[in-house]
């Protein structure tokens, strides 16, 4: 089995925000994927399932995120490796995603508690950029902020290639997903 967590903040306020892209992507995916999916619920987390792939949203705050993770890997026992975080990251410009499987959480604390729970830096990792240049100097403002009516034509296609490279990765691994999620070198400056 494997897990693909989308990060957020649950409740209808949050919905729209920049910090729930990890929400909206699995959101997408779930109304997009094939098949004859089953509901389950936790008190810390809303799961789905279809075969052998589980969507999960931690019903935790993203800060508390871990929580939820451990408990969904603990009682389907799947490793690190067969886990994928999809997240919100300040750090990347609007429409970019970057797909590791592993690394460090670069500053996202609800991306640090998942890490933190599962005791490795060694989970996959689906970033989805939210940033704009210059970043705002308060950053929870901005990442709980809804994103302009202006960025919803990043967002929409971004939201898309982030549900294809889910797929891939659920389907063919890690190698295959990167090789079609992240950008190439030309791409870099266009992203």
């Amino acid at each position: 089995m494997k897990l693909i967590v989308g990060l957020g903040n649950p409740g209808r306020q949050y919905e729209t925000t920049r910090h729930n892209a990890g929400f909206m992507v699995v959101q997408h995916l779930g109304k997009q994927a094939l098949g004859r999916w089953e509901s389950r619920s936790h008190p810390e987390f809303a799961a789905r399932s279809a075969g052998p792939v589980t969507l999960i949203l931690p019903q935790t705050m993203m800060n508390a995120s871990g929580q939820a993770v451990r408990a969904a890997a603990t009682r389907w026992r799947v490793a690190p490796e067969d886990i994928l975080i999809v997240c919100d990251d300040v750090n990347l410009p609007l429409g970019t995603l970057r797909l590791r499987d592993a690394g460090s959480d670069g500053g996202h604390h609800g991306l640090a508690s998942c890490l933190d729970a599962l005791g490795t830096e060694a989970v996959p990792r689906l970033r989805v950029g939210v940033g704009v240049e210059p970043l705002p100097k308060d950053l929870t403002d901005f990442v709980l902020a809804a994103f302009r009516q202006e960025e919803q034509r990043l967002l929409d296609p971004v939201l898309e290639r982030a549900v294809e490279a889910c797929a891939v990765w659920a389907r063919d691994g890690i190698q295959a997903a990167m090789n079609r999620a992240n950008p190439r070198p030309q791409e870099e400056g266009r992203a």
